[in-house]
This record gives structure tokens, sequence and C-alpha cells, in this order.
């Protein structure tokens, strides 16, 4: 396998769709509450996201493609504010949250990753993007089934995610092709990392808002 398809089958290794959080949500298991924390641990995230692509466009100021996603990017931390405004957690609320200790260690990990060589960044980003198509569809579901929610406040961030991903993961792709073979190990070690952070931020969600034996 190339270093695209051993990425892609350790994303589905280890995809978050399998985490409880998302099963649960899937199947309408999780309360509001439930929801409003997940909301407030994931957004150390989202408001974070911004930051690991600018840093990879800096390592590569001739990529437009790579510009484009980090403008995008920053253009997503409002629909998330509204998403949990739709759940009933304030905008000051939301801004004002630092993060579970767990969650942060998380988004820490992601950062270094992303600050990492170019083609390690770059792999970070992919193993976190590749999926989110397809999560984004889950949520947006479970919203609509399970929540009764299906304003665009409630769903936007989704609905952005379940196209603009699908065009971020290629341009992560197109440049994990071309990498020299004396990168690849050090990528796909990178884009292990970046799918364990990921699901330790749901571990966190879990640990703090929902509890271990659900």
């Amino acid at each position: 396998m190339n270093i695209v398809q051993r990425i892609d089958s350790e994303v589905e290794k280890r995809s978050l769709l399998k985490h409880s959080i998302y099963q649960m949500w899937s199947e309408g298991k999780l309360t509001i509450d439930h929801l409003q924390g997940y909301s407030l641990e994931y957004f150390q995230l989202v408001k974070a996201v911004p930051k690991f692509v600018e840093s990879i466009a800096a390592k590569s100021m001739d990529n437009q493609d790579i510009a484009d996603n980090a403008k995008e990017e920053a253009e997503h931390v409002e629909p998330w504010v509204r998403f949990a405004s739709a759940l009933g957690v304030s905008r000051n609320d939301l801004v004002d949250y630092a993060g579970a200790a767990k969650t942060n260690a998380a988004v820490d990990k992601m950062m270094k990753l992303a600050s990492a060589s170019f083609e390690e960044a770059v792999a970070t980003m992919y193993a976190y993007e590749m999926e989110l198509p397809k999560i984004s569809r889950s949520k947006i579901d479970g919203l609509k089934k399970f929540y009764e929610m299906s304003s665009e406040d409630a769903t936007k961030y989704f609905e952005i995610h379940e196209v603009a991903d699908v065009r971020h993961a290629q341009v992560w792709r197109e440049i994990l092709d071309k990498i020299p073979a004396d990168r690849q190990e050090a990528a796909f070690a990178a884009a292990v990392e970046s799918l364990k952070a990921q699901n330790m931020l749901l571990d966190s969600v879990q640990e703090k808002y929902v509890g271990m034996n659900c």
C-alpha cells in the first residue's frame, strides 16, 4: 500500500464513528446536556484548526490551496458558535470556557503535529479531515432524527464540513502522494498520532459529561 492507502486504513481502524460518543449520538442516546458539553470541548479544537492550517501554509508559501484552506477554516468558527447556541450554550459561555485538561492535551498534541515537518503536518490534517464528511452527515442525521434540531444554526457547521472537507482532504492527499519515500514513515506516524488525539478528545467528553459505563 502507498502512504495514502496506509493512512486510509488507519482512519478506518481508528474511526471516530466507532467511538461510543458518536455511536450514542447516532442512536439518540446522548442527552442535550451531553451535547452541550461536547460543544464546549470540541470548540477547543474548532478554534485551533485555523492555526494548524496556517502553520502548514507558512511552510509552503507557494501552495494557494493550503492558503485557501486556512481562510476557510477561520470562517468555520462562527457556525460552531451558532451550533452551540442552538443547543442552549451562550456565545459568552462557549468563548470563556477553557477546556478540560484531557481536551487541551489532545488539542496541544494536534498543534505539535501540525507544527512539525511539512509532511507530518499534512498527514495530521489528512487524518483529521478525511473522515469528516461522513462524520458530519452522521451528526446531521442524528440531530434531525432524535433531537428535532433541523434549523440552519443547528446543522450549518456540519453541512459545511460535509462538502468542504472533501476538497480539503484532496489537497492533503495530493501532497502525500508526492512526498519522498524517506519521509513517508514520519508522515504515517503523525497520522496515527492525529487519530489518537482525536479519539482522546472524545474520551474527554465521555469522561466529563457522559460517564464510562454508557
